[in-house]
């Protein structure tokens, strides 16, 4: 009831990591901890790290999660503690080989990693992965897609895309895992433009159109930057704002943010040599930006897209969805629009 009445996100988690440590503290004191193992994305990772932190120096504790990057501060996840930090490079939604091989070197190195070590992973010669970003304010979305992939025999590995999944995507795109992409979530574009912690830098969302694998491309979670709230720039601090975790603010962008953001996005899908299609969710591109939410701004967001489609190669399919990105019907949707394009594409077997 306490975490119903919460009123944010931020405050919810805040009060959840109360109670974790205090739970681990006491099983401790209890003798039954011979060690821990913290794995989650932004809360989970911040939660479970604050309660192996309960742990005394020398008890085994390791964390793993995609914010465990040089993009991001260790503090929330060491603080001074002995604590052993492992990047997932995909994010955490169902397993796919990527993230096998993570959390069997984790197992390995708890149990002792010389026994137990994960030989290191090759693109398979017949690959069925498709790639797929997302933050979690897409994440209901992802999980239909997921499913809806999975039963055509394809298997979704998700991307955190805050400014370390992106890129990790893309070299693993570069490296041949993957038959397709659906780039959910955007957001590490934003960054290029306004700062914070999701930068994709300039390889995001090139290499699989170089590749000239099949892609989708919504614009998800294209209309913040994420900050640690204690770290925003002064010029952004009289922007509408949303707490999504403790550690975590986003931060909305402006109007000549967002023609600046519609520009690059369409360059990058311009550049692309394979079968592409943009899919528009017209009732909001993030869990604020909906009727009396914090992003909630329809004449910029139309600006945006007005800009947007207008630069975009007139040989693209842009397809207009009435639901908001992160409905599960969205979700479902966008993963039937990228089965019709592998469909009708000449082949599904990488270039």
């Amino acid at each position: 009831e306490a975490l119903q009445q919460a009123g944010t996100r931020g405050r919810a988690v805040d009060q959840m990591r109360t109670f974790v440590r205090a739970k681990v503290a006491d099983l401790h004191r209890q003798g039954l901890v011979l060690g821990g193992i913290g794995l989650g994305g932004a809360e989970g990772a911040v939660m479970s790290a604050a309660a192996l932190m309960e742990l005394p120096l020398g008890v085994p504790k390791m964390v793993l999660s995609p914010i465990a990057s040089g993009r991001h501060l260790f503090d929330p996840l060491v603080g001074t503690s002995d604590m052993i930090v492992m990047h997932t490079v995909v994010d955490i939604l169902g397993l796919n080989a990527i993230a096998c091989s993570v959390f069997d070197n984790a197992a390995a190195a708890m149990a002792g990693m010389v026994r137990h070590g994960q030989t290191a992973l090759e693109a398979p010669e017949h690959s069925t992965a498709v790639a797929i970003t997302m933050l979690g304010n897409t994440t209901t979305a992802s999980m239909a897609m997921r499913g809806v992939l999975a039963e055509a025999g394809l298997d979704g590995v998700v991307f955190h895309a805050n400014g370390v999944g992106g890129p990790a995507m893309e070299e693993l795109i570069d490296a041949g895992h993957f038959v397709g992409v659906v780039d959910l979530t955007v957001s590490e574009l934003v960054g290029n433009v306004m700062g914070g912690v999701h930068v994709g830098g300039d390889d995001r969302l090139r290499s699989a159109g170089e590749r000239g694998l099949p892609q989708v491309v919504v614009p998800g979670c294209v209309e913040f930057a994420v900050f640690p709230p204690h770290s925003i720039p002064e010029h952004l601090t009289d922007r509408p704002r949303y707490d999504h975790n403790p550690e975590f603010a986003l931060v909305r962008a402006n109007l000549d943010d967002m023609l600046a953001i519609a520009d690059d996005l369409a360059d990058r899908i311009n550049g692309a040599k394979g079968p592409i299609m943009v899919v528009i969710p017209t009732e909001g591109f993030s869990i604020p930006n909906v009727p009396g939410g914090e992003f909630y701004d329809p004449a910029t967001d139309a600006a945006f897209l007005e800009r947007f489609v207008a630069r975009l190669r007139p040989d693209i399919t842009v397809v207009h969805e009435p639901l908001h990105v992160n409905d599960p019907k969205f979700g479902r949707r966008v993963g039937q629009h990228f089965l019709d394009l592998v469909h009708q594409s000449e082949g599904t077997t990488r270039t």
